[in-house]
């Protein structure tokens, strides 16, 4: 007779031998790339885990997934999971569709796609920016491949994610390099994070543990955020809370107390920089129009002084003197900029005003500190791209695409296109590969979705998805796709590394589910593109063949193991070069050194709205804007911890994790009468969304915060039911990257029923 202790025993060493573990990853759209191991029983994924293997070192850390990662399983076998396609019978956005064959849905997209291209030309074919996915097959790639064999389609530059902080830096050090590796942290003796939430954003894995590395080695970790968040609460020895928008007022007048105090590094900025003072302004520059002469305020007559900066920023003048004097005296130090302040109405100045507080103490290119700015690391493993090429040379920024369909052919140089004079033709067709940015994540959605609607303005739309997500539901023809664990492919570690992970396919594809380019082939196939599209070769022939142009060594070993490391023993120091021998190897900037003084910026001649020396601008929907009489209160829409943008909002385990809620200060609940988790009313000019409330001491007063990517659920009267916070986004786009500028807006709010 057995036990049941040893029956169970027994069972489950049983169940374990016949359970398959495949390597593969985390790939969606967030700057982490974390390991993930799918347990596989019986074709079925029975839980996932992390990374677990080898040493867990300064400079060979496990890469391990966060919650999000772990919990993907619940995002594969989701009942309302795509499995067949469909083709729309109501109107655009109803969400009515019968169900499809493969022929007939592709059928019908080739049949679409020529016959506009014959009517409007190539300019009308437009690829969508978001997708869900970052591997080296990802849809809108193939898509604009395919599109570019073609004949072309309207390309577009930019991210709704660091459009400003991209063009700041390239004007300022001539690329987006600008980071030091995280294991360079722990040689710092101050970080200050601004607006930076590496913990809960997952800004490179790992980030978190280098933090808490440094801060064990004894580093002071400022944090600067309208928001107390978790970043903060773990790691942070001061939170500074500011209204948004105002950043550059607080680093002006930190540069003011250096300045003035002497705290500053002369020999740096006389060595390296152009523009600091009068003496090393260009020579085509006016008199008077170096930083320093800004900040002195010797030409307005405003000296950017800690009491002046208090009044805008809602920071203590002493904190903000004091903050500059611990930057400028306890060297090396960090200033981490995250991209939720640049992601606002003048987005590019504080990108610009951080790195110039950087070489203002002398912290570029030197070990323990860094260069602020966007932030990249230049250590990262190069992989291959599948080729697209584009005889289409006119490029939008991609934030206004919504613009490029309703006055497309009016958009010139002076709204950011490029490559062309004007456009021949509005936006007609678009194909969207498992991006819910062509509603949920757009701006204004009330506006969008309306042009949407109007078959006149884009006569065809096609979406791959997962799921009838809200831009799913606009689309002519939906398209299932694969997840990540149904397919293969691979990617760099990005911000986080330098390696590359291996996504081996775990299962079979669910129902009629197919990856991006096995659809994409045959739809090639259809416009008589077929041969060149795939170049003979299937999927795993591209990875191959792309892995053959990287360092890779070995294919198989890479796709066995499901990752592949360069270890270095050793930080990178972005400009370490530069720093050494500034004649040798001087910046791709027109004067070869940190323009803190931009000729780029300098060449608009648009002083009010992109100066040449960076400084405060007061932003639209700001706490000055006349508009703030009806709308008091300043919306920001941060990323949460439960989701990446949109992807994953249907994971009922991460609902768990934090909460969809309107985030608002007891001091401004109270006069509205408004109680924790009560259903507020949230509103402005542009639209409004229903959602809970949740009071807490964590968040500014006068400041509320609603998570980006709830998915919207428009009612009966047109009010958004989903807490989706872009009903409530402003389409005005930053003036000089054109970019995403949905952290400005002003709103108002009441309990649910009273206005």
């Amino acid at each position: 007779m057995v036990c049941l202790r040893t029956y169970y025993g027994l069972r489950g060493r049983l169940a374990l031998s016949l359970e398959r573990v495949v390597p593969t990853a985390c790939v969606h759209n967030c700057p982490g790339r974390c390991v993930l191991k799918a347990h596989v029983r019986d074709g079925v994924i029975v839980r996932l885990s992390s990374d677990d293997d080898g040493p867990d070192s300064p400079y060979e850390r496990q890469l391990r997934a966060c919650a999000r990662g772990r919990a993907y399983r619940q995002r594969v076998y989701h009942p309302d999971r795509l499995l067949h396609p469909l083709i729309r019978v109501g109107e655009r956005g109803e969400g009515r569709f019968r169900r499809a064959s493969w022929d007939e849905a592709l059928d019908k997209t080739a049949e679409s796609i020529q016959r506009i291209r014959e009517r409007f030309g190539n300019e009308s074919l437009f690829v969508h920016y978001g997708t869900g996915h970052q591997g080296l097959l990802r849809g809108n790639v193939l898509a604009q491949r395919l599109l570019g064999l073609y004949g072309g389609f309207l390309g577009f530059y930019n991210s709704y994610s660091e459009a400003c902080a991209t063009h700041a830096s390239l004007a300022t050090y001539g690329t987006v390099e600008t980071g030091n590796s995280y294991d360079d942290l722990v040689n710092a003796r101050i970080i200050i994070l601004w607006s930076a939430n590496l913990a809960e954003t997952a800004t490179g894995t790992g980030a978190p543990w280098y933090l808490r590395r440094a801060k064990e080695a004894g580093a002071r970790i400022i944090y600067v955020d309208p928001i107390y968040t978790d970043t903060a609460v773990a790691l942070a020895d001061e939170w500074i809370p500011i209204y948004p928008g105002t950043d550059n007022a607080m680093m002006d007048a930190m540069a003011y107390v250096m300045i003035t105090e002497g705290l500053h590094d002369r020999a740096f900025l006389d060595k390296y920089c152009l523009g600091f003072d009068e003496i090393h302004l260009p020579a085509d520059a006016s008199p008077g129009s170096s930083y320093e002469s800004h900040v002195l305020g010797r030409v307005d007559g405003i000296p950017k002084t800690p009491v002046w900066a208090e009044a805008v920023t809602g920071v203590p003048a002493d904190t903000i003197a004091r903050l500059a004097r611990e930057y400028a005296t306890l060297r090396p130090g960090a200033l981490i900029e995250g991209w939720g302040a640049q992601r606002a109405a003048f987005g590019e100045q504080p990108a610009r005003g951080g790195s110039v507080l950087a070489a203002m103490t002398g912290n570029v290119g030197i070990s323990g500190g860094g260069a602020a700015g966007l932030g990249e690391c230049g250590r990262q493993i190069r992989l291959a791209r599948v080729p697209v090429t584009n005889p289409v040379r006119a490029r939008i920024p991609v934030f206004l695409w919504t613009d490029a369909v309703v006055r497309g052919t009016e958009m010139g140089p002076e709204d950011g296109l490029r490559g062309a004079a004007r456009l021949t033709s509005n936006i007609k067709l678009i194909l969207n590969f498992q991006g819910n940015a062509l509603v949920n994540q757009h701006s204004d959605i009330n506006r969008t979705t309306a042009l949407l609607r109007d078959r006149d303005l884009v006569e065809f739309i096609v979406v791959s998805d997962q799921f009838l997500t809200p831009s799913a539901r606009f689309a002519d023809v939906v398209l299932p796709a694969v997840t990540w664990l149904e397919r293969e492919d691979m990617v760099s570690g990005e911000e986080a590394g330098e390696y590359a992970l291996f996504l081996n396919k775990a299962i079979e594809p669910l129902g009629e589910a197919r990856s991006d380019y096995w659809m994409l082939a045959r739809l090639a196939e259809r416009l008589g593109i077929g041969s060149a599209f795939t170049e003979g070769r299937d999927e795993e022939g591209w990875l191959r063949h792309l892995v053959g142009l990287s360092e890779i060594p070995d294919y198989d070993e890479f796709k066995r193991l499901g990752k592949y490391r360069r270890v270095t023993m050793g930080p990178h120091v972005a400009f370490e070069d530069f720093r050494r021998d500034p004649l040798a190897y001087p910046l791709a900037t027109p004067s070869g050194k940190i323009e803190i003084y931009s000729h780029v910026a300098a060449s608009f001649q648009n002083p009010d709205e992109i100066p040449a020396v960076p400084k405060y601008i007061e932003p639209w929907e700001g706490r000055g804007d006349p508009l703030a009489e009806r709308f008091p209160l300043q919306l920001i829409t941060p990323h949460p911890r439960h989701r990446t943008h949109s992807t994953l909002a249907n994971v009922p385990w991460l609902k768990e994790i934090s909460v969809d809620a309107v985030y608002v200060n007891p001091a401004d609940a109270g006069p509205r009468g408004i109680r924790e988790g009560e259903r507020v009313r949230v509103w402005n000019e542009r639209g409004a969304t229903v959602l809970p409330a949740h009071l807490t001491e964590r968040i500014r007063p006068g400041v509320v915060a609603i998570y980006q990517g709830s998915w919207y659920v428009p009612g009966p009267d047109g009010i958004d039911e989903g807490g989706c916070a872009n009903v409530l986004t402003s389409l005005r786009p930053s003036p000089w990257a054109k970019g995403n500028t949905q952290h400005t807006n002003l709103v108002q709010m009441a309990r649910k029923g009273e206005s």
